[in-house]
């Protein structure tokens, strides 16, 4: 049978794809740029008051309609937590699985039983029967490979990412067609405070490094800068990109002439970004998308050379515990890839592991450089892990330092105004 048979007898509508999962199940829903938008408000319009439905993801964008019905049996179960679910999860109605992006894909491949069903998104197949999932693959695959039933919504404005991304038409058992614009994140001038930032972390870049960047205005800044100054032949290997590596590819400061893995290429795990980003990755050679446990292996990452990880906190205490996915006990996000790419970063021939945050949060009434960090806080790198931290008052590395040094050198990294605090506290830490 051809597979434009297959993809011709495999269609259905939104509600004859989902009927099934109606009265429960475990479901694996795509997450960040690629979530299946049209699945998820039709599972949550046929979704039995007392159904019990488990939706397990990473990150889920824009709205999420099951949290506005009264579905006690609906349930999220996320391994890094946005706006979407945040509330949820902070009143208990939700739970949140602390994980390393690395291990994801293992978890959903070793659970104790298979999915019900794995919602995606996915672009029109190509002329051999082949789907991309576009903007994120994170772990899409193992869902697909764990799954009793994968459903996919099939987007013209999904792009086809070329890589490890792929699905054959003969592995989804039903195929609804939707078009809908993809969640965009849009970039933002960065503050003065994060352009300071970025001014320290610049130097920690050597010519042919390859850059793990994350979300927001440091990394935005840090790019900006690099396009600035002279050429560097960086190259990327990040769990995600956006569109200040569209700008750096496009200016010539990222070529990955130098990469020792992944030579040439843009890798990632998913996409986040503008319209004019989503455009310039379909079926551009320079990007490969790739599951996370292959991006945020530790082996594959560490073998670039030069791997520069900046990675950002909540908070830092003067040992050089770093606190990322909570405020105190209320959790804000996830583990994500930060151990993954610090601990690469640290393995890596002269790589460099940064964590970058501003002094002051709250509109600078609270030190983010901190005594200890706050009842509840979770430690997500911890400070034997620690490298270089950097703050707008310049960088330090912690590693290799006692306690009482290491107190010593953040306190003079931390805001003014609270460096007679810290300092006092320090001595008690030697």
């Amino acid at each position: 049978m051809s597979w434009q048979t297959l993809w011709r007898s495999r269609q259905r509508t939104a509600e004859q794809a989902l009927a099934p999962l109606a009265a429960g199940g475990r479901i694996y829903v795509a997450g960040n740029s690629a979530t299946p938008r049209h699945l998820v408000r039709t599972l949550a319009r046929l979704a039995e008051p007392a159904s019990a439905l488990q939706l397990e993801h990473v990150l889920l964008l824009a709205e999420d309609p099951h949290a506005t019905r009264t579905h006690p049996g609906v349930r999220h179960r996320a391994w890094f937590v946005g706006p979407a679910d945040r509330e949820q999860v902070a009143s208990g109605e939700a739970d949140y699985v602390p994980s390393h992006l690395s291990e994801i894909p293992r978890m959903i491949r070793q659970a104790d039983r298979p999915l019900d069903a794995a919602l995606l998104t996915v672009c029109p197949p190509d002329k051999h029967g082949f789907v991309s999932l576009g903007t994120e693959v994170m772990a899409s695959l193992a869902a697909a490979d764990r799954a009793e039933r994968v459903i996919v919504q099939v987007n013209e404005r999904m792009p086809r990412v070329l890589g490890n991304t792929f699905l054959h038409v003969s592995e989804i058992d039903a195929i609804v067609a939707a078009d809908e614009e993809l969640p965009e994140l849009q970039p933002r001038t960065p503050t003065q405070v994060e352009r300071r930032i970025a001014e320290h972390v610049v130097p920690l870049i050597d010519q042919g490094a390859t850059l793990q960047l994350g979300i927001g205005g440091i990394p935005d800044a840090v790019i900006s800068l690099l396009c600035d100054g002279p050429s560097r032949d960086l190259g990327v290997h990040s769990e995600m990109i956006s569109d200040g590596v569209m700008d750096a590819v496009e200016a010539g400061l990222i070529t990955g002439r130098y990469k020792t893995r992944h030579r040439r290429k843009v890798v990632t795990t998913f996409v986040l970004g503008t319209r004019e980003l989503y455009d310039w990755v379909h079926d551009n050679p320079v990007v490969e998308a790739h599951p996370c446990d292959h991006t945020n292996d530790l082996l594959v990452a560490s073998a670039n050379r030069r791997l520069v990880a900046l990675n950002s906190a909540i908070s830092v205490d003067l040992t050089g515990q770093v606190c990322s996915d909570s405020i105190g006990s209320r959790i804000y996000s996830g583990v994500g890839g930060q151990v993954d790419f610090v601990r690469a970063a640290a393995r890596s021939e002269e790589g460099v592991p940064i964590i970058a945050l501003p002094s002051m949060a709250r509109k600078g009434t609270v030190s983010r450089i901190v005594r200890q960090l706050e009842p509840g806080s979770g430690v997500v790198t911890s400070r034997a892990d620690v490298h270089w931290v950097v703050t707008e008052f310049g960088a330090v590395n912690l590693f290799g330092k006692t306690l009482g040094e290491r107190a010593d050198a953040l306190t003079s990294i931390a805001h003014p105004d609270v460096r007679d605090q810290l300092g006092s506290d320090s001595l008690s830490a030697r």
